[in-house]
């Protein structure tokens, strides 16, 4: 990890500058940032709404706007874009909005709860998984897989019923060395077969156990 002054405030930023973690970001970041990713003359209104709008989507949505919708909802054409970021969108705009393209992958509900979370560290971390999604090394299990594995599958915020069940699908696993059937999943946690649906809708196999890091062989 690195760090940019400016301003009187040091910042913690990665190996390309962009910050290390989404809430110690101020305008002065962007400010400062802002020579280093081409843009010399200073933040116009133009630049200042277009790193509002990354910002505030990402503290809704729980990711950073694609592209697209930075456009579209700010009436601008690549070029315009271009001009104001000649860096890039990512490299550019993204960055001095204090968002990294990793957080590209957060789901809405969970913006504040892993905004904390979204460091370099956690960044640069490599999960190794199958052709079908599934953890290869289940040792090498987190809660930040689970958190982004279940996002992967389009499921909304895990709840305490959520991890109820993946951290028993986990202590089943280190205590016996297996993954319980799911009749033993849903008498052990209480849930039953129509809230197990609601819960993990692409199945118990597929679902639960794959974002406990899990599966059977």
């Amino acid at each position: 990890m690195s760090s940019f002054t400016f301003g009187g405030r040091t910042y913690a930023v990665d190996t390309q500058d962009f910050l290390a973690t989404f809430n110690d970001w101020d305008e002065n970041f962007a400010r400062g940032m802002a020579p280093k990713v081409g843009v010399i003359a200073g933040l116009s209104e133009d630049h200042w709404r277009v790193i509002r709008f990354i910002r505030e989507s990402f503290v809704t949505n729980g990711r950073c706007p694609l592209v697209y919708e930075t456009c579209r909802t700010n009436r601008l054409h690549l070029q315009e874009l271009k001009t104001l970021f000649p860096a890039g969108y990512l490299r550019g705009a993204c960055k001095l909005a204090g968002v990294t393209y990793a957080e590209g992958y957060l789901d809405q509900a969970w913006a504040e709860e892993l905004a904390e979370h979204v460091t370099t560290e956690s960044q640069e971390k490599v999960y190794e998984v199958n052709v079908r999604g599934f953890l290869v090394n289940p040792y090498a299990w987190d809660e930040r897989f689970a958190r982004y594995k279940a996002w992967e599958m389009k499921m909304p915020k895990l709840t305490e019923q959520h991890w109820k069940l993946i951290h028993f699908l986990r202590n089943t696993f280190g205590e016996k060395n297996l993954v319980p059937t799911v009749y033993d999943a849903c008498e052990a946690t209480g849930i039953g077969i129509e809230e197990l649906e609601k819960l993990f809708p692409d199945g118990y196999h597929r679902g639960a156990v794959k974002v406990a890091g899990l599966r059977v062989r």
